[in-house]
């Protein structure tokens, strides 16, 4: 085995590195040392830490610390990180150590070993591409440009186009009338468009609550090197780094103000993860009213006709179930656990320092990638297609013995209690007892009961 190999020294002394490998003895060690899961850092997480060290190698050089020829080659080295080259290299668990050292040095240790094979420099993993920096600024500081990213490109634009879907819905199905549910029992008409209207406005809302967490994600903890006092890096270190991922990313960040907020706490993250939920929660409640509509057809609501993607059953021919609908919930599931290990692990942040930074990460984005990859399901294969069932709505609304809240100012609370329990017994409408008891002549009944004054 000892031919797949080769010997590599850190701090600790030399350690077998595997022979195809692109980063260092400090990554083969955490490798050996946290077997514990299959979950790695995602792309855009990787993308960061090379947007990351390619800016603090451009900053270095301005303030004179690192020559042109090696500036050159970590740059060049970092957009082939950045571009995902490399991402086979990115081998660290999760569930690592509590700063994220060992995927910060990942990240230095490939950056350094392709800028030396692309250039012939002699280029140091902690000296050079992790010059002016320390894990415990770079770890959030990735944390918060990959979610920023991942917010921007994958999870907003689909809210959008989901929204605009269910817009769409609201006006064309706004003279589509049902009954209204309270309680999950009958309650006064309303139209599968303001339903659906509601819905809209329902992620409008969440939007601009995840827009609004997003600009405190954006102050970066960079800068602050290892407890926040900048140790270590040149004045305005922070600020020029930020400047630089601004450029390259097109997204507006900046250095924190006060550096003893962004690594002992990381309650940006906890904001932002708070946003998701209620997204989350959001969804859930449109999603499972959507089930409940499309329910039966026989002995459901039979309100909505649900697309027909997939058998539903391997015993019942011809069933069909909401499977969109609850992949949606469980993905709801999914981020509303997120959150609380996110909630948990920020309350870790003793003194200078959060030591579950990993986790945090992990879970943010795939809070972010979860919503944003099933909101664009749940639109295209759900809310685009899907149809009301108006004759049966339609129908219901007529047997609806709800309607009798119409009449109370004509007739009182109690008469149409009264009304309202006779037509539920004798299985009859309202209209009908009325007529039947001579309580209201039917033109007096017609005007009280105009559905379209009911909305």
């Amino acid at each position: 085995m000892d031919n797949k190999y080769r010997i590599e020294k850190d701090s600790m002394g030399e350690f077998k590195v595997p022979e195809e490998a692109n980063y260092g003895a400090s990554t083969a060690r955490a490798v050996e040392n946290f077997p514990i899961s299959n979950l790695k850092f995602t792309r855009t997480f990787i993308r960061a830490l090379g947007e990351i060290k390619k800016a603090a190698a451009l900053v270095n050089l301005d303030n004179e610390l690192l020559s042109q020829e090696m500036t050159q080659a970590i740059v060049e080295a970092s957009e082939e990180v950045i571009s995902g080259k490399y991402d086979k290299d990115f081998v660290i668990d999760i569930f690592q150590t509590g700063s994220g050292t060992s995927t910060n040095m990942n990240a230095n240790e490939v950056i350094a070993k392709v800028a030396m094979s692309n250039s012939g420099q002699s280029i140091h993993p902690n000296d050079h591409v992790n010059m002016s920096q320390s894990s415990n600024d770079v770890i959030p500081t990735a944390t918060n440009v990959a979610a920023v990213l991942e917010a921007n490109e994958k999870l907003i634009p689909n809210i959008d186009k989901l929204i605009k879907s269910l817009e769409s819905k609201g006006l064309a199905w706004r003279d589509v009338y049902k009954n209204g549910k309270t309680h999950l029992m009958d309650a006064t008409p309303v139209t599968l468009g303001q339903e659906f209207s509601g819905y809209a406005a329902l992620l409008t809302e969440r939007k601009i609550d995840i827009e609004n967490s997003l600009e405190n994600v954006k102050k970066l903890a960079i800068g602050g090197t290892a407890v926040g006092t900048g140790i270590n890096a040149p004045t305005g270190f922070g600020s020029d780094v930020a400047n630089l991922l601004s450029k390259h990313l097109l997204v507006e960040f900046c250095e924190i103000e006060n550096h003893f907020i962004r690594q002992g706490s990381r309650e940006e993250i906890v904001q932002l993860s708070s946003a998701l939920r209620a997204l989350a929660v959001s969804m859930f409640k449109i999603a499972n009213d959507i089930r409940w509509m499309g329910s039966g057809p026989v002995s459901g609501l039979n309100e909505l006709s649900i697309p027909a993607l997939q058998p539903g059953s391997s015993i019942m021919p011809g069933k069909v179930n909401p499977v969109i609908p609850e992949m949606m919930m469980q993905v709801s599931a999914q981020v509303i656990g997120n959150d609380q290990t996110i909630a948990f692990a920020s309350s870790s942040g003793n003194f200078e320092l959060n030591t579950m930074l990993p986790i945090m990460a992990h879970n943010i984005l795939e809070s972010i990638s979860l919503l944003g990859s099933s909101l664009d399901v749940f639109e295209e294969k759900l809310i685009r297609d899907l149809k009301p069932n108006s004759e049966n709505l339609s129908e219901n609304v007529q047997k609806n013995s709800i309607l009798v809240t119409a009449l109370v100012p004509q007739i009182g609370y109690d008469k149409a209690a009264e009304v309202a329990k006779k037509a539920m017994k004798l299985n009859k409408t309202i209209k009908e007892v009325l007529l039947e008891n001579n309580i209201l002549s039917e033109n007096e009944i017609d005007e009280l009961l105009d559905i379209t004054k009911l909305i």
